[in-house]
């Protein structure tokens, strides 16, 4: 049962988040204006519907700028979760939706949606899906009629979830997991969720209640990873619980053999330890499953690895925002008056235009390499992962183009001048702030490449850190700056097989669309049966 008229104009918070930035081009594409609030602007630079909504720069815990995001608004969407928070994290998480419960309730707004966790009655609960659970509360209290839409794990390409599933799974020929992989979950579809955010702003004004949602599928999280090995074609994994895999060494062993950071793995763990299916169906009378129905797990997985096949992942875990990492923007000529700093500069001319350097710098990072003393890089990534930092292996999302707010390895892309300049800030556990900047600027019938990283020292440990890895920075940061001007002059006339010794061996993502091959292959077979 839905409203005679649809609300015309939709608030979206977390739209630069997984789920979000797949809602907005929806909501536009069923007629809804769009309105985000989002800290940072610059990461919807390049995004492809940028362009069709308002966009209000704003922090979820200044409850005036909430209030005035608020204003002539029908419908919020409350799509934000500190996965990663540390410290008094809930608290913080609290304060943003009591700040959103009042600005709605001010502001006259007719329907708030929040996509909350899905979760047992009368059991204790980790503290993510504690404050997830209180947050919903706090929303449903708040005089605006609301939904909580509480999900279980979601699956679909980039997704968090998903991610660990399949790495863990393509990496380990035996899985050693902690005794809850026997406990039951009840995935759903990304594509599902979507369909139930959609048509929450549609619901009559009396419904104000939490909703359970899942998928057609209960199964244990063993049984997840060798579906996911039989789509992928790979052979089922043995799987054996151990008692004494606590959580939290479960989810340190998934950082060190998954890209997925600790502080990421650990709430989606911690939401494992308890049974985790719908206890009710009554979302069917208010909202009807999409038509064909609700997606089996099997499919999901199948859909995921054909996008990541077409490179089509709109949005990614990769992409989620580092907890403790910098959040202001260095400007491209700071005042530094009165800070510490240090930083390296390199400078080199090449007969490359600019176009063509600035290809290079564009395609750095991921599976092309830093151009410069391998081993050390991979190193680096191993000492941040060791620390429960994001790795090196956390890659990019396009081997040759980049946007504003890509998570690009240890970095995340800040600022972006497509043929002119690129500036990285350091999301890597380091005592201090670092960013990494290269340019390319024309001169006569060649370009000047212009390479500096720039660091902000914190404390004593800040200082030492700097003049310890000082040796290296004169072969490593040397080294990129003569690679990627020889690259760049290389470039027009290099042959595929060239191009391959550059870049490297054949990627995951190559590797993915074989599997991906043989699962379309698979899927018109006898359908096997999936082992615990």
């Amino acid at each position: 049962m839905t409203e005679s008229s649809t609300p015309k104009r939709v608030l979206v918070t977390g739209a630069t988040g997984y789920i979000g930035g797949r809602l907005v081009p929806r909501l536009l594409e069923a007629g809804y204006t769009v309105r985000v609030l989002v800290r940072s602007p610059q990461k919807l630079t390049d995004v492809p519907w940028r362009d069709q909504v308002e966009v209000v720069e704003g922090d979820l815990g200044d409850a005036a700028q909430v209030a005035s995001a608020c204003v002539d608004v029908d419908v919020v969407y409350y799509l934000v979760h500190s996965m990663g928070g540390k410290g008094d994290f809930e608290q913080t998480e609290l304060d943003a939706a009591e700040h959103v419960a009042a600005g709605a309730a001010a502001a006259g707004v007719s329907r708030i949606v929040y996509l909350g966790g899905l979760h047992p009655e009368g059991v204790e609960l980790s503290k993510h899906l504690r404050s997830r659970t209180e947050v919903g509360r706090i929303l449903l209290a708040s005089g605006v009629p609301t939904i909580v839409l509480q999900a279980g794990v979601v699956i679909g390409s980039g997704s968090t979830s998903f991610e660990m599933i399949r790495h863990l799974t393509d990496i380990l020929p035996y899985m050693p997991a902690p005794r809850w992989v026997r406990n039951f979950i009840q995935p759903i579809a990304v594509r599902d969720v979507l369909h139930y955010l959609l048509a929450s702003a549609e619901v009559d004004r009396d419904v104000n209640r939490a909703f359970d949602i899942g998928g057609p599928d209960v199964l244990r999280y063993g049984q997840m990873m060798n579906g996911y090995a039989v789509e992928a074609g790979l052979a089922q994994r043995p799987i054996a619980p151990l008692p004494v895999l606590t959580p939290w060494l479960a989810s340190q062993w998934v950082n060190l053999v998954t890209p997925i950071p600790r502080r990421l793995a650990s709430p989606i763990i911690e939401s494992l330890l308890v049974d985790c299916i719908m206890g009710d169906h009554d979302i069917d009378a208010v909202i009807p499953p999409p038509e064909g129905g609700l997606t089996g797990y099997r499919r999901a997985v199948r859909l995921a690895l054909q996008r990541m096949k077409d490179g089509e992942v709109e949005t990614s875990w990769r992409n989620a925002t580092v907890d403790g990492a910098p959040s202001d923007p260095l400007p491209s000529d700071p005042d530094w008056a009165g800070h510490t700093v240090y930083i390296d500069l390199k400078e080199r001319k090449t007969s490359a235009s600019a176009d063509r350097l600035f290809s290079v710098i564009e395609s750095i990072g991921g599976e092309n390499g830093w151009y410069s003393f391998p081993l050390a890089w991979a190193v680096r990534g191993w000492m941040d992962k060791l620390v429960g930092g994001v790795g090196l292996r956390r890659g990019r999302d396009d081997p040759q183009h980049l946007s504003v707010g890509d998570a690009l390895d240890f970095w995340r892309v800040e600022y972006l001048e497509r043929g002119r300049m690129l500036r990285l800030r350091a999301e890597m556990r380091v005592p201090g702030l670092a960013w990494l900047e290269m340019s390319a600027t024309p001169v006569g019938d060649g370009s000047v490449y212009r390479q500096r990283a720039v660091f902000f020292p914190k404390g004593l440990g800040g200082r030492l850190y700097w003049f310890a890895i000082l040796p290296f920075h004169g072969i490593i940061f040397n080294g990129m700056a003569n690679r990627i001007t020889e690259a760049a002059v290389a470039l027009p006339s290099e042959s595929s097989a060239q191009r391959k010794s550059r870049v490297g061996p054949v990627s995951p993502e190559e590797h993915e669309a074989v599997d991906s091959a043989e699962a379309d292959m698979q899927a018109s077979r006898p359908t096997p049966e999936v082992a615990e």
